[in-house]
């Protein structure tokens, strides 16, 4: 290993990490890890809540049904995704130095990609369900059902964890000037076999994970487009305007991300535009991760079912936490007027005595 950036000419754009810095650089470095941090401490705290809320509705508060199937699962993705985003967060702050083992360095990095190929599958499936239900409302009606749902949401989750074991397989640290780092292990001594590798899961995420679920969700967007000026056609409903609103989120998430990686290959052959990858790699992960917080968010504002529910809700819990207090200032007055009570029975008996 003759210097470190010679070992990581074939894994990532980490490696820049750990170059000597100039103060300007520096500055810049902290200022793009600041606005990491803050978009991954938002996306945690509005994930978090906003995942268990659409859990909570969709399994308590819905009717089995189709269209909750497809969102019960997009929000356990997003879930149990945005539960690993603290050890993200403490990378970051470290100034990327990885403190939970090799273990976890893998565990972690196989949830991310998990939950990019589950989302994505997931709303490819919610844009197709969404045609065929509009526009072949018949054919829908005999074969469109919950437990066929469920069957395809199983081979979703399989495809989905199959695409994501390069992550347990190639995710590893390594000991640099003091710092522990989680990087892609592609090959530990052959440059040309590391970038091969490189190469391939890149071209592979980003055709499977972006650019054919992106295909299908336009084609069926158009078609949709088309169908709805014709005559009779069936209005919009509000579920289609959340599959949109969805979709549209999908899309302005996760494209730099995945711009940024097919950039990325090209530190093969030229360290051009390392700079544009130091900088604006961070910033697109953070977008690319803030996706699981989104969604959530959309189902409430778009979705008056949610909405009546949060707010029914909200007055129960409000009503509720009214009478615990004024049971709990009823229950304290009447002790007052006991304790009250008690010490003045002395002083009337002392009283009557001395008459």
């Amino acid at each position: 290993m003759e210097n470190v950036t010679d070992f990581f000419d074939n894994y990532s754009y980490m490696y820049y990490e750990f170059e000597e810095l100039s103060d300007h650089d520096y500055s810049q470095r902290e200022v793009t890890h600041i606005i990491s941090v803050v978009v991954y401490c938002t996306a945690f705290v509005l994930g978090l809540f906003g995942n268990a809320v659409v859990i909570w509705v969709t399994t308590c508060k819905s009717r089995p049904s189709v269209n909750t199937v497809w969102l019960l699962n997009l929000a356990v993705a997003d879930f149990i995704f945005v539960l690993f985003l603290p050890v993200t967060i403490d990378y970051v702050l470290r100034d990327f130095h990885w403190g939970f083992g090799v273990t976890m360095c893998k565990l972690s990095s196989f949830v991310s990609v998990v939950n990019m190929y589950a989302s994505v599958l997931f709303v490819t499936v919610l844009s197709l369900d969404r045609y065929i239900s509009l526009v072949h409302h018949t054919w829908s009606q005999r074969h469109r059902t919950v437990c066929r749902a469920w069957i395809v949401c199983g081979g979703l989750w399989c495809v989905a964890t199959c695409l994501s074991m390069p992550a347990l397989v190639f995710r590893d640290t390594i000991d640099l000037h003091g710092k522990t780092m989680c990087f892609n292990n592609f090959h530990d001594h052959d440059p040309h076999k590391a970038a091969t590798r490189h190469i391939i899961i890149v071209v592979v995420r980003t055709t499977i994970g972006f650019l054919l679920p992106f295909t299908a969700i336009t084609v069926t967007g158009v078609l949709l487009a088309v169908q709805a000026r014709r005559p009779h056609a069936m209005h919009r409903s509000n579920f289609s305007q959340l599959v949109l609103a969805i979709i549209l989120a999908f899309f302005f998430c996760w494209a730099p991300f995945h711009i940024f990686c097919l950039m990325e290959l090209s530190m093969h052959i030229t360290l051009h535009l390392s700079e544009v990858l130091k900088v604006g790699f961070p910033l697109v992960t953070s977008l690319a991760f803030f996706n699981s917080c989104v969604n959530p968010v959309l189902y409430v504002l778009l979705g008056q079912k949610v909405r009546k529910l949060l707010k029914r809700s909200c007055l129960r819990l409000t009503k509720h936490s009214l009478r615990e207090l004024s049971h709990s200032v009823s229950a304290t007055e009447s002790q007052s007027v006991l304790a009250s009570s008690a010490n003045a029975e002395p002083v009337e008996l002392t009283l009557v005595q001395s008459n």
